[in-house]
């Protein structure tokens, strides 16, 4: 808190002293104004003193802190010199101000090499030959500093062959000088001022090196130093001249955006979202460059063209006609590289549209959704699951998992198909607008996964249609070739035979008689049964209720109390009938065999839809979670999904087991009987 409150006032007091001084201080003093410098060492003052409250013998914190606090000071010394010389001259300190400001804070230039050479860990690179090369380098940054303390004034004059005014030769700026030869002092400092370039090289190339050899997460750190560099160039590149404040407004925020990234890489704070905002800074950056060039080209052409008098008017119109539509276009195209094609929904949506009707198969579609959704909001990973059915899911990835991941239900008419698993990228949320985007989408692309399952299904069960039809034709050819159709040929033979012996054997032809007639008897009961197979008598002789209770009949003689509720259901397809008889008898003997029941309740009934249900309740044992399904509860499943009705089989709190079935009617079409 001190030292904040220490750079608080000298800050408030440069800034006065600037107000005093106005404008009339001589170029050739060489004092710029010091508000200037309080700016960028605020900029790193308050950053470091943060650091310092989170981490206190963090040295990073420290390079930071102490050197925003020289800012401020070689600030607040440029304007005292100007007001103790020139506003209100004789006042005491302005020999120490001036040579403090001109002579001292060259140990400015300290600062950036020392914090990236300790950037982010605070220790220098361990690496032997680095690290000596860090040694060397920070020692030639601070031989120009130690140079200027005791460098007398004559030879800096000659140096840079500059004279100063002669209120500023007045004042005594040597109190450290050492006295020896011009012939000396040259090439001593001509190393000095050369060693300079060497401060920038040397911890540029120990950062790069730094870089291969760390972890992940030290990467990310140095790309968040990475990206305040690049800042920094960009405002160096771009070319204000008037009025003065400007570059100094923009130099001081790319300092503070500089230690604030430095802050947040060494606190480690949304340390991965730097992967996102990198490239975009640079793309950004070089366009913003390109279109301030292009805007000065344009009206440098014209003003040399046209002259200074019509030049403005012209490139406006230039600008306006033909120059700003494009400009529009490029910052279009540039956000939707950076961002994605979130920026424009329609075609979002369009383009996963298109895909999904191109795709080839069903994996093909999910692959489409998965490459949709990262770009469309520039995820670096997505994962599609939708399910099969029972045990079964299909799985489709895109880019590679990198930092947390959310996962989305994916729903269509409320039933729950699968997920959606993405990457947002670390630091990266989603707008209100990204999330309505993503919701059409996720519905999109669920419509487009149950129909593809709807499909799928249909394909299958038209399979196991035409299966089972031909499996049920060869049956009975079978049975009609190798059972009906030899017996009634012997039944021939026999009575033809029996004919023949009529009058000469009576006795033996009324035997070969009763012998036809027994094995005629045995062919009805194969009719009989074939008949049955195809479609119970008792449907057509009794309908679906009384053929029910002619079953629950069966069961009562066993010693099972069956009851049967049921309304008047009405003519109803022959499917259904079927269908609901056959359930009914399977979930009956089900009961019989396994639930230990002692009783069975049967309801029938017809509910809006229009749809027949039939449940089957007992008040036996239940199904256990671990008892896997049967032959007769597959069997009951499939012959509802084949009339696409649903089954569902629990067991109440209160014991026992409901077999619950309903059969829509109306998606059974009659068939006209001549």
């Amino acid at each position: 808190m001190a030292l904040a409150a220490v750079a608080a006032l000298l800050a408030a007091i440069t800034v006065v002293l600037d107000l005093r001084n106005g404008g009339d201080i001589p170029v050739a003093a060489e004092l710029d104004a010091g508000w200037t410098a309080v700016l960028s060492g605020l900029a790193q003052t308050l950053p470091g003193l943060l650091l310092l409250h989170r981490l206190p013998r963090h040295p990073v914190a420290w390079v930071l802190t102490i050197s925003g606090l020289v800012w401020i000071v070689d600030g607040f010394a440029s304007s005292w010199a100007a007001y103790a010389v020139y506003t209100s001259p004789g006042l005491p300190g302005a020999s120490a101000a001036y040579w403090f400001y001109s002579r001292f804070g060259a140990v400015l230039l300290l600062g950036l090499p020392l914090l990236i050479l300790l950037f982010p860990d605070g220790r220098l690179v361990t690496a032997r030959l680095w690290r000596w090369l860090s040694i060397v380098s920070l020692a030639l940054t601070a031989l120009l500093p130690l140079l200027l303390i005791v460098v007398p004034l004559s030879v800096m004059t000659r140096y840079h062959d500059t004279a100063l005014p002669a209120e500023i030769a007045g004042l005594a700026l040597d109190p450290f000088s050492i006295d020896l030869p011009y012939a000396v002092w040259e090439p001593v400092l001509r190393v000095a001022y050369t060693a300079v370039l060497v401060s920038l090289v040397v911890p540029f190339a120990v950062t790069v090196h730094r870089y291969r050899a760390a972890s992940p997460e030290h990467r990310a750190q140095i790309r968040w130093l990475m990206w305040a560099a690049l800042i920094d160039m960009f405002v160096l590149l771009v070319p204000l001249e008037n009025p003065p404040a400007v570059p100094a407004i923009l130099f001081g925020l790319a300092i503070a955006l500089t230690s604030a990234a430095i802050v947040g890489a060494v606190t480690k704070h949304r340390l991965y979202a730097i992967d996102r905002l990198l490239p975009a800074t640079f793309l950004y950056g070089v366009l913003g460059l390109l279109v301030v060039g292009v805007d000065l080209a344009v009206f440098a052409i014209a003003g040399g063209v046209l002259g200074e008098r019509d030049a403005a008017l012209a490139a406006i119109a230039v600008v306006a006609v033909v120059y700003a539509p494009l400009r529009s276009r490029l910052w279009r195209a540039v956000r939707r590289l950076v961002r994605g094609s979130r920026e424009d929904p329609y075609a979002t949506v369009s383009t996963l549209a298109e895909r999904l009707e191109s795709a080839a198969d069903p994996d093909e579609q999910l692959r489409a959704v998965a490459r949709t959704l990262a770009e469309a909001f520039r995820l670096p990973y997505v994962r599609v699951e939708i399910d099969r059915g029972p045990g079964r899911r299909a799985i489709v990835e895109h880019g590679k998992e990198s930092g947390p991941a959310i996962a989305l239900p994916v729903g269509y008419r409320g039933e729950p198909v699968g997920r959606l698993v993405l990457c947002l990228g670390d630091g990266t949320t989603l707008s209100d607008r990204d999330q309505r985007l993503l919701g059409d989408l996720v519905r999109q692309a669920a419509a487009a996964a149950r129909a593809t399952d709807l499909s799928l299904e249909l394909q299958k069960g038209r399979s196991r249609l035409v299966a089972t039809r031909e499996e049920e034709r060869r049956r009975i050819r079978r049975d009609l070739h190798d059972g009906l159709g030899p017996t009634l040929g012997a039944v021939a033979l026999r009575i033809e035979t029996a004919r023949n012996l009529a009058r000469s054997a009576p006795e033996e032809a009324d035997g070969m008689l009763d012998q036809a007639t027994v094995e005629v008897a045995a062919v009805l009961a194969d009719v009989r049964r074939l008949v049955h197979d195809l479609r119970p008598p008792a449907l057509d002789e009794l309908g679906l209720v009384r053929a029910i209770e002619q079953q629950a009949e069966r069961f009562r003689l066993g010693g099972l109390q069956v009851s049967v509720d049921a309304a008047a259901l009405g003519a109803l397809p022959a499917g259904v009938e079927v269908a609901a008889y056959r359930i009914a008898s399977e979930a009956l003997t089900n009961v019989a065999r396994h639930a230990a029941a002692s009783r069975c309740d049967i309801v029938v009934r017809l509910i809006d839809g229009p749809a027949l249900e039939l449940s089957v309740t007992d008040d036996g044992v239940g199904i256990g979670e671990e008892v896997i399904a049967g032959v007769g509860m597959l069997s009951v499943r499939e012959r509802a999904a084949e009339l696409g009705g649903v089954c569902s089989v629990s067991c109440p709190p209160t014991g026992g087991t409901v077999v619950r079935v309903q059969l829509p009617l109306d998606a059974v079409p009659e068939v006209a009987h001549a």
